[in-house]
């Protein structure tokens, strides 16, 4: 292989750098090379072709005293675009009054225990509510209406006495709600009752008709008093008060123990049995209900004598303590 060692002197003339817009800049001195300033390097080594790199010239103006610019060389991978964040929303005031109206029901034991002062506030926050309906004629938009509603407070005496009984030891209400099927026209009412052996339920099946844009008519027709479950595992609080009085039940927990294969067995035998069912057919079988404000959330109605009732949609988040 040929080297550049053979060969004992290339003489090379000066070289000027100069610019269509600019003076000449630098020169290059003629130098000798030589044996001794290159030794042993092969023409394969000196020839081999080094990188090259490209630059893009933007279009730029002739009397620019600098120059055409070099346009800086992107990245040609993608990048990965990053979304900014919307702010959160700020609640609207019909939100933030359905919070204040649902905190109010706290400890009132749907309407049972509320005070003079605490019924006062709550009328008042309905009253907001109803005048900002943003639905004015809820007969006209029965999908709304549909599902299963839970009674969150009601001002209607002739539920107290109900209530009441979640007072009672070892019993207390879980549950009461309404469904609605507007396809159907028909409605249904049930009270969940639990205890620490079993949980029944008693309900109630209507049927009802569209008489204003907020008004419907409703027929009771049917009661059904549903079988009552017992429970595989049966649980006694430490203690319960009647009457004043705490009453320890942690001697009652080693017999409960004892029948708790038995407790199980009877379970599986009621729980498979069918409910009662009854008929409905006197003068108290029929009532009206005007609803005054609705949304997919939250319903508020009135019934005979005025009484109130307000409704939460199962699944709503305003359910959550």
């Amino acid at each position: 292989m040929a080297s550049i060692s053979s060969l004992n002197q290339i003489p090379c003339k000066t070289l000027q750098i100069t610019s269509q817009y600019s003076k000449p800049t630098s020169k290059i001195s003629t130098f000798p090379i030589t044996s001794t300033n290159f030794p042993s390097i092969s023409v394969k080594e000196f020839t081999n072709p080094k990188p090259k790199f490209t630059a893009q010239a933007k279009n730029y103006d002739k009397n620019d005293e600098w120059g055409p610019e070099v346009e800086q060389i992107k990245p040609s991978g993608g990048g990965v675009a990053v979304a900014e964040e919307e702010p959160p929303k700020e609640p609207s005031e019909i939100e933030l009054l359905k919070k204040q109206l649902v905190d109010s029901f706290y400890g009132t034991n749907r309407g049972l225990s509320a005070s003079s002062e605490t019924r006062a506030e709550i009328v008042e926050l309905i009253t907001k509510l109803e005048s900002m309906n943003p639905t004015p004629a809820p007969t006209e938009a029965l999908p709304l209406l549909n599902g299963k509603w839970i009674l969150a407070y009601t001002s209607f005496s002739g539920l107290f006495p109900l209530l009441s009984r979640g007072t009672l030891p070892l019993v207390r209400i879980e549950e009461i709600s309404q469904t609605i099927d507007s396809e159907t026209f028909a409605v249904q009412n049930c009270v969940v009752f639990a205890g620490p052996l079993a949980t029944t339920s008693i309900t109630t099946n209507a049927k009802f008709e569209v008489r204003s844009p907020k008004r419907v008519q409703i027929k009771f027709d049917e009661g059904i008093i549903g079988t009552p479950q017992l429970t595989d595992s049966i649980e006694l609080p430490e203690n319960v008060e009647f009457l004043g009085q705490k009453i320890d039940l942690s001697p009652f927990k080693g017999l409960i123990n004892s029948v708790q294969d038995t407790a199980s067995s009877v379970a599986k035998s009621i729980s498979s049995q069918p409910p009662i069912k009854f008929p409905i057919s006197n003068n108290n079988a029929q009532s009206w209900l005007l609803t005054t404000y609705l949304d997919d959330e939250l319903r508020i109605s009135r019934g005979d004598g005025g009484s109130v009732f307000v409704l939460i949609k199962e699944g709503s988040p305003l359910l959550k303590p």
